[in-house]
């Protein structure tokens, strides 16, 4: 985005520039933003939190980011719709189909051998990817067995997860989704629709926990044999993203799965030896150390 559209004049980076001010800016928001509320952005990558950041700007109808931070310090509502617009909240069900079809042939065979399966969904966004696992589970004969524990920073994207309602006019892609993903089923008997909107059957949320829990800054808080974290670490720096890993290593058990999906991968971080793939594709690793 030009600097213009930002309501600054392009000035180039030298001391006092506007492109030092809108830095300072930034910087001080995202203190203030984790002193007061502890969550931290600061360590997501620059240019798209950057983007993001001038977009509530102006959603607020402010003029600058200092504006911002003021408004986002001393109003509440306006802090939960900034944290709400910088968590992209985009999912759908069976989202890359090809995933949750490689999932069911090379990590459901695993899962099988397992007494009692948890599975962390990490950043979890609105829950549509949650009831695609409580789906697979339940038609591979496993989810009475299962606790799927389902986190994200965002409160009002967990509480459209845990009440389980969609628009309705998503179903034909959901459903397209689901057969691509190897569904044995017909998707339609997962839910019931009303108006304009469908919601999930109540037995594919009872094994399902939904909680708050920050990447940034919570830490790791039971042991699971699957963890499922997709399109969240994309917007990190690599000290954000190897941290993550970090918690994800250690929140891991013995042999435990890490599936990140497609756009993301384990290498060049501190715990690439710590895996092996179970497809190179799908960016999907076991645990092996």
């Amino acid at each position: 985005m030009a600097a213009m559209e930002h309501g600054y004049e392009e000035q180039g980076n030298q001391p006092g520039s506007k492109q030092e001010l809108e830095q300072i800016e930034i910087e001080l928001l995202l203190s203030g933003v984790h002193r007061l509320y502890g969550y931290d952005f600061r360590n997501y990558a620059l240019p798209s939190l950057k983007r993001r950041i001038w977009h509530h700007v102006h959603a607020e109808s402010l003029p600058t980011i200092s504006a911002l931070q003021e408004k986002v310090l001393h109003d509440r509502a306006c802090f939960e719709r900034f944290v709400y617009s910088l968590s992209i909240p985009v999912t759908e069900m069976f989202r890359d189909p090809g995933l949750f079809l490689t999932f069911r042939q090379k990590v459901i065979p695993l899962l099988r051998t397992y007494p009692y399966i948890r599975i962390w969904h990490a950043g979890c966004s609105t829950g549509e990817e949650v009831y695609s696992m409580a789906i697979m589970l339940h038609e591979e004969g496993l989810y009475d067995k299962a606790r799927i524990y389902a986190t994200d920073m965002n409160a009002r994207s967990l509480q459209q997860a845990k009440e389980g309602v969609y628009e309705i006019g998503k179903m034909k892609q959901y459903t397209k989704n689901y057969l691509e993903a190897g569904g044995t089923g017909a998707f339609s008997e997962y839910y019931t629709a009303k108006y304009n909107s469908v919601i999930f059957q109540p037995y594919l949320r009872k094994n399902i926990i939904f909680a708050e829990h920050n990447l940034a800054t919570d830490t790791s808080f039971n042991e699971f044999n699957v963890i499922l974290c997709r399109n969240v670490m994309i917007y990190f720096n690599d000290e954000l993203r190897d941290h993550v890993h970090g918690l994800f290593h250690e929140s891991l058990s013995r042999f435990g799965v890490l599936v990140l999906g497609s756009k993301e991968s384990i290498h060049f971080t501190r715990y690439s030896d710590s895996y092996e793939p179970l497809d190179r594709v799908e960016k999907i690793y076991r645990k092996n150390k």
